[in-house]
């Protein structure tokens, strides 16, 4: 096991933005991989996502770090700095941040073909042992992560993330189909 730091955006893209522009932000931020102190970093579309009128993100970036320190560096380095100001920032309507130390079991780097499945929490009150606890339901061939948001000024008023990281598409499907028939969530 070890910790790592978690780093999810979620961007919500202007209406009628040229998807050469979409594709430019993606690999831009890909490119910022090699920083120090990355450990894994991706982005790309959110295929499905449960929609509210107040939650109409399109795009995510997920990233692992080293240490809170490591996250910081990233997040100040002019690199990064000029990618989110230059590329990310002019075709955004929104955008939304949490971080989180994860006590990571499995690979640092997600499988290739990997999906992965993220959840928000505004709730306090035991949330981490409640999260924690639906461990048990995902089996033994995802990975899971979950903790409180260390920087809330962009967070939106979450304060705990969690992540799942499923071999693929039909697992994940699987999973969704066999709540909903337990009724979970």
């Amino acid at each position: 096991m070890s910790e790592t730091i978690e780093h999810i955006v979620l961007v919500k893209i202007k209406d009628n933005t040229n998807p050469s522009k979409i594709n430019s932000m993606i690999n831009a931020l890909h490119a910022l991989s090699y920083l120090d102190g990355v450990l894994h970093l991706t982005a790309g579309p959110i295929h499905t996502i449960i929609r509210s009128p107040s939650f109409n993100f399109t795009h995510m970036l997920h990233g692992r770090y080293k240490s809170k320190n490591d996250l910081r560096n990233y997040s100040l380095h002019p690199e990064h700095l000029s990618v989110a100001n230059d590329i990310v920032n002019p075709i955004c309507d929104d955008i939304m941040v949490l971080n989180w130390v994860a006590h990571l079991h499995g690979p640092i780097v997600p499988p290739v073909g990997a999906v992965m499945r993220v959840s928000f929490f505004k709730l306090q009150e035991d949330v981490l042992k409640i999260v924690g606890g639906i461990k048990d339901r995902f089996g033994s061939n995802v990975q899971i992560t979950f903790g409180e948001n260390f920087s809330p000024a962009k967070a939106k008023g979450f304060s705990i993330g969690l992540l799942v990281i499923f071999p693929g598409f039909s697992e994940l499907e699987a999973f969704d189909l066999n709540e909903k028939v337990r009724g979970g969530t």
